[in-house]
């Protein structure tokens, strides 16, 4: 039997849905009809949305993505290998391991504090300087390292906030059961905390897939620098218009999955 305040609270979802739904749609229409008006519009459509451009250039955008697929295939295991290691170094106890945590430290500090595109630049364009000799000068290579080291401080920190959100009971409780300090990590504090943190390293790759097209700036011929030749020949902006379409294919899911995760935790919290 539905309670008076179960029926209340029913309503204003109801009417909050309403709401959102009725001013999103009062927005699109103003946007529909009020844009076309503006003067440059004729302009604009024809050097950002050519149809014909777009059909014509599509299938190509879409096999240059494999590339930006598989760039981010290969990253993400070594960026969750990495980002374990640093997040455990940095939460190392024993006094005997104080460098690795002061060195996590720094690993962290440095890499968080390089911008992504400049980091991809310092290292994409300065290792192959050294002369080494084909396939150790690929930017692929060396822009996928970019990528790991960027990206595995960020998820250190993310790994490292989900370990001593486990209460330190959980700690005592296995070591009272006889388990090491090794074990107590293995078996009851990082299953507990990768848990914790899936949702917010969903949304890391997502970021991180939109970032492997900075790649594209030392070489690898991937969906950005392939809309970019596009826009060269046709001298038209459209093909950018078609790989951002091909990003929100990808990347509105991920992130809509990721919210997802972060509700069900929440509401698993509450």
């Amino acid at each position: 039997m539905t309670t008076r305040r179960a029926a209340y609270e029913a309503r204003q979802r109801r009417r909050a849905n309403l709401l959102a739904g009725g001013s999103t749609a009062v927005v699109l229409v103003l946007l529909i009809a009020l844009v076309p008006l503006a003067p440059g519009w004729e302009g604009v459509q024809a050097s950002f949305f050519n149809a014909e451009i777009f059909a014509r250039t599509f299938p190509d955008l879409l096999s240059a993505f494999l590339i930006n697929i598989a760039i981010f295939a290969w990253s993400v295991p070594l960026i969750a290998a990495l980002g374990l290691a640093i997040a455990l170094a940095r939460g190392a106890r024993a006094p005997v391991l104080f460098p690795l945590r002061i060195f996590g430290a720094i690993y962290v500090d440095l890499f968080r504090g390089i911008p992504v595109v400049l980091l991809v630049y310092l290292v994409g364009f300065g290792i192959p300087g050294l002369g080494l000799p084909r396939p150790w000068n690929s930017p692929y290579i060396w822009g996928t390292v970019a990528l790991v080291l960027t990206y595995s401080a960020y998820v250190a920190e993310v790994l490292r906030s989900g370990i001593e959100s486990i209460h330190e009971s959980q700690r005592n409780a296995a070591v009272c059961l006889g388990l090491s300090e090794r074990d107590t990590m293995r078996y009851v504090v990082l299953p507990q905390a990768i848990r914790r943190v899936v949702p917010a390293n969903m949304n890391m790759l997502v970021a991180l897939q939109k970032d492997v097209a900075l790649l594209s700036f030392i070489g690898p011929v991937e969906i950005l620098r392939q809309a970019g030749i596009f826009k060269s020949l046709l001298a038209n902006f459209t093909p950018y218009v078609a790989a951002a379409v091909i990003f929100l294919c990808v990347t509105v899911p991920a992130t809509r999955y990721a919210d997802y995760l972060m509700n069900r935790d929440r509401n698993a919290r509450t």
